[in-house]
């Protein structure tokens, strides 16, 4: 009779095909096997995201008149109490709820990328899933993408780690869940991999670039299969009307220059400000922001892409549209900096279209006969607001390329994006948003090139496995059998030492011959040898991460520990092997 799948022979089986991929993506050449995780995040990731809109659309669309966007058609009661009520509800809410499951959107994702390699907490995804909802149907001045990409990178994380795999491995699948919810938010499978490898890897490699890329298919395929295949935006099928319009375009590069600068500057006072401040306080007074500036300007609530609708069209004029840009940036910034749990790439695009849309109305008092559609300049200011303060100048190119598909938008919008980008980091010294969050939240750190190295490789491809563990006193028949199984260390795990098996033979030959029936005890302890001690490292680690144990430790050598529940040693890994590995 065949073994069913419950036989322990077929958990043999696919225990030892689980633990052969953990060792094949240890070694980082593995890329069959990434691609094929990283389809599945891309999945995963896809159907989170499609969830996530259907929790915040579908009730938005029976409560508002005309689409779940319409905030403006609301009365001027639910402009003000529907924000300030639900962040203060959710600001209650998160007091209750550990202070480290807080951090959320793209800077707590950063943050885990860079200083936890790559492993991001359940707490803080749940934390973001509801409370992004939260922000997003009480009409909180903040976007859907922030959330979409914590829960796009806590997707890939949380099933590597699921999975036990080793660390080098979790952050190209948070990598894939990155691309795979931008690709699901905008329908813009392109933009969602170039974000992902520039904004939250902050590397590009042919390697990492497959299964990014095969996840961001993933993520808009589920998407289109639940919204249909309409992108984001109107599609703006124009041309530059003139050549003379380019200084009017490098204009409202260094316009959108200003406004990045302000944004990044207010964001991280605000983050400052909060740091050390109860979570209850700090939303409850965001709230009360965004529903006095909603009394007045009521397109700020919610993503807003309704507004930026209008603005392509030319219904809004040029001094509403600057109004509705400064209280937008205002609102924005200061509730994202005090910890609301939303995004902000979203609104820097409705940020940039009002500004884009003003530039563009202007242009057509100037030159009525030959200036470019409104429309036009509303795509140029979004993907120049969105690549100055973030500083990802290629993700925005790409974005609104594929936002509008219309390749004439390639010319104008890299003179733009690249005019906003120098201005806000030479003349106004920012760097980029999130970057300039973690310098405030004291998390900054550049990693060096041996840290980078070493961290896109697991402990498993570098181990030495020919490892016994043994007891400290053993029979002399017990030794001998030992040795012949050709190890090439001895394990004494109850005194965290090493022991090399020629120091144990030499100890062998010098003992003298003695009778089968008497029984020689030996004890490891003692024998003359040299003994190396060392700590336990588990084995989904990275080299980066042993070395640094040795380091702290102190020692020069240490055990690989399964992941699984007994614990067993798998092999062990030493200094001198990772120094050589780094130098060759």
């Amino acid at each position: 009779m065949s073994d069913s799948p419950a036989t322990p022979a077929s958990r043999r089986a696919l225990k030892h095909g689980t633990e052969s991929l953990r060792d094949k993506l240890a070694t980082g050449d593995s890329l069959p096997h990434l691609t094929l995780l990283g389809l599945l995040t891309g999945i995963i990731a896809g159907a989170i995201i499609v969830l996530f809109r259907w929790i915040v659309e579908i009730p938005l669309g029976t409560l508002l008149p005309g689409s779940f966007e319409n905030f403006e058609a609301a009365s001027r009661y639910i402009h003000f109490f529907l924000p300030f009520i639900g962040a203060t509800l959710l600001g209650l809410i998160l007091q209750c709820v550990d202070k480290q499951h807080h951090a959320a959107s793209i800077g707590h994702v950063l943050d885990r990328m860079h200083n936890h390699q790559g492993r991001m907490p359940a707490g803080n995804f749940a934390t973001q899933f509801f409370g992004g909802a939260a922000c997003l149907l009480t009409g909180q001045s903040v976007g859907r993408e922030g959330p979409a990409v914590h829960l796009g990178a806590g997707t890939g994380s949380l099933l590597g780690q699921w999975l036990k795999l080793p660390a080098n491995s979790l952050r190209p699948l948070a990598g894939c869940g990155v691309a795979a919810a931008i690709a699901a938010c905008f329908n813009t499978p392109m933009a969602g991999v170039i974000f992902a490898m520039e904004v939250v890897l902050m590397e590009y490699t042919i390697a990492g670039f497959i299964p990014i890329a095969l996840a961001a298919i993933a993520g808009v395929t589920i998407t289109r299969l639940a919204f249909g295949p309409e992108i984001a935006f109107i599609n703006a099928q124009s041309v530059m009307g003139d050549l003379r319009e380019l200084p009017l375009i490098a204009i409202t590069g260094l316009i959108i220059a200003v406004f990045s600068a302000a944004y990044i500057r207010l964001h991280c006072n605000a983050n400052r400000w909060a740091l050390n401040r109860p979570i209850a306080l700090r939303l409850l007074l965001a709230g009360l922001l965004t529903g006095t500036c909603a009394l007045w300007v009521p397109h700020i609530m919610g993503v807003g892409y309704d507004t930026i609708g209008s603005a392509m069209s030319g219904e809004i004029g040029v001094w509403l549209l600057f109004t509705i840009a400064i209280t937008k940036l205002f609102a924005t910034s200061i509730s994202l900096g005090v910890g609301m749990p939303g995004g902000v790439v979203g609104p820097l695009l409705f940020i940039g279209a009002c500004i884009g849309g003003a530039v563009g109305n202007l242009a057509h008092m100037i030159m009525p006969e030959s200036a470019s559609a409104i429309g036009f300049y509303v795509i140029l200011g979004m993907g120049a607001m969105m690549g100055a303060t973030l500083n990802a100048p290629l993700a925005a190119m790409m974005a609104i390329l594929e936002l509008t598909y219309n390749p004439n938008i390639i010319f104008p919008g890299m003179l733009v994006v690249i005019a906003a980008c120098l201005c806000t980091r030479w003349a106004f010294k920012c760097e980029g948003l999130f970057l300039h969050v973690l310098h405030v939240q004291g998390k900054f750190r550049t990693a060096d090139v041996m840290e980078q190295l070493l961290s896109r490789t697991g402990v498993r491809g570098l181990m030495d496995r020919r490892l016994i563990e043994t007891s400290a006193i053993i029979h002399r028949k017990a030794a001998e059998h030992l040795l012949a199984q050709q190890p090439h260390w001895i394990l004494l795990r109850a005194n965290q030492q090493l022991l090399q098996p020629a120091d144990l033979a030499a100890h062998l030959q010098q003992l003298p011959i003695v009778d089968d029936s008497q029984i020689t005890e030996i004890n490891l302890h003692e024998i003359p040898a040299r003994r190396y001690d060392l700590a336990r490292i588990t084995a989904d680690a990275n080299l980066y991460e042993a070395l640094e144990l040795m380091n702290r430790q102190q020692v020069d050598a240490l055990w690989v520990e399964s992941l699984t529940d007994d614990h067993q040693p798998l092999g062990v890994i030493s200094r001198e092997k990772i120094t050589s590995y780094y130098r060759i």
